[in-house]
């Protein structure tokens, strides 16, 4: 089971946690609980690093920010024992979860069980800080923002959970975000391979990394909302959304307990931001000298369109990047300015990216054309597409993203009756 930092945001949430986990184990379960910081608690941290030493050592800033979620752990703990609960709480270092690469950034390279799975035998709830490790140097390490999941998942790995429960803020995975369709439906299933491009291009459920893990270990996810009232029945009875390999989708689809669609979800994002390089020379070359260094920054590009060439042997190249790194781009691409022979940089920040994701995809033909005519009739300007074997994402003018969406649900079939 994991809890975010909303369901750990003080002592009352974490008894309503208590509450939750202590159910599940009145099953006859054995449960492992990971935790986030408090909302809002790792933040917090971040900025005294900054205070500290605006060029902080990324070591020390791990020993600094890793402590958030060794409070609500310790807190969660304390409340389960108070419960009458059998509880302990492991740090990152205890279990070990041993990590590679680098501070700030590190991934789990394994998890030692052992001791774990001998304490949740004995009846112990394992309590375990998310985002958290230990380096090769025996240095703490932290794995990135939102790597709280990642944890979960991985520890679910190391112990052969039956399914690893996500409890968050909202009660599943939905067609879209409900706060701008109104008529988004909860889904019963969605494929590891769909919530990885939700998630990659904007869907805020689950970690992109996240989904990854848990598609090449297997672990079954759980999608759920802590939110509920002290009388909810255990997570067993009230299922949130699965997410699941392709082929327990197509049990599921031939069981009867959920209908096909081609279209799973529509997804946008607004932290994009737009590059056009304008007359650059076309020949062999030209492009690995604009990316190259993009990609040496770890600069994520994500839709490339290079238009025909011209007459002088010169062409536009247009791309998107996240809107945070915006500024390092353009400056990287201006000092770049005469190896790669380009005449002006354009930037557009207020762009937005709009995706249709599903697996029906792949065996269904018009999936492409109905957004563009969807989008074409409410005169929605399409300014570039990239694509995928199960993903269509469109960039359009950001003021245009909350129409877009709802036009898309509704041309999909996807609004609830």
């Amino acid at each position: 089971m994991k809890f975010g930092g909303t369901s750990m945001a003080g002592t009352e949430r974490i008894r309503r946690v208590a509450n939750i986990v202590r159910k599940q184990a009145a099953n006859g379960d054995q449960v492992a609980v990971v935790v986030s910081a408090m909302a809002g608690e790792t933040d917090r941290l971040v900025n005294f690093c900054r205070e500290a030493n605006p060029l902080y050592d990324p070591a020390e800033y791990d020993v600094v920010v890793a402590s958030g979620e060794q409070v609500t752990s310790g807190l969660l703990a304390l409340t389960l024992q108070a419960l009458g609960c059998k509880a302990r709480s492991w740090l990152g270092w205890q279990l070990p979860v041993h990590t590679v690469e680098a501070h700030a950034k590190a991934r789990i390279e394994d998890i030692d069980s052992d001791a774990l799975l001998a304490s949740m035998a004995a009846g112990e709830i394992a309590v375990i800080p998310g985002f958290q490790g230990i380096g090769g140097d025996g240095r703490v390490t932290t794995l990135g923002r939102g790597g709280s999941d990642t944890s979960a998942v991985a520890v679910a790995a190391a112990i052969g959970a039956d399914r690893c429960d996500i409890y968050t803020d909202v009660d599943g995975v939905y067609t879209t975000d409900p706060r701008i369709v109104a008529k988004a439906r909860k889904q019963k299933a969605v494929t590891y391979e769909e919530m990885l491009e939700l998630a990659s291009v904007g869907a805020k459920v689950l970690q992109t990394r996240s989904v990854g893990l848990a598609m090449k270990e297997g672990v079954r996810v759980q999608v759920l909302s802590s939110f509920t009232g002290d009388d909810a029945v255990p997570a067993d009875e009230l299922p949130g959304t699965m997410i699941v390999s392709e082929e327990e989708m197509e049990q599921i689809l031939e069981d009867g307990h959920m209908e096909r669609q081609h279209v799973t979800g529509i997804a946008h994002d607004k932290n994009e931001a737009k590059i056009i390089l304008t007359r650059v020379p076309d020949k062999p070359g030209a492009v690995a000298n604009i990316f190259s260094p993009l990609a040496d920054a770890s600069i994520n590009v994500d839709m490339i369109i290079q238009n025909v060439g011209r007459d002088k042997g010169e062409t536009d190249v247009t791309f998107t990047v996240p809107q945070t790194d915006l500024p390092r781009a353009q400056a990287l691409l201006e000092d770049r300015r005469e190896d790669i022979g380009f005449n002006r940089i354009i930037t557009d920040s207020h762009v937005a990216k709009v995706s249709v994701v599903g697996v029906g995809m792949k065996s269904h033909a018009g999936v492409a054309s109905t957004m563009f005519k969807s989008l074409a009739d409410r005169g929605i300007n399409i300014q570039a597409i990239s694509t995928s074997e199960i993903k269509v994402s469109v960039m359009i003018d950001e003021d245009e993203t909350e129409l877009a969406v709802r036009v898309l649900h509704t041309a999909y079939g996807l609004d609830a009756d």
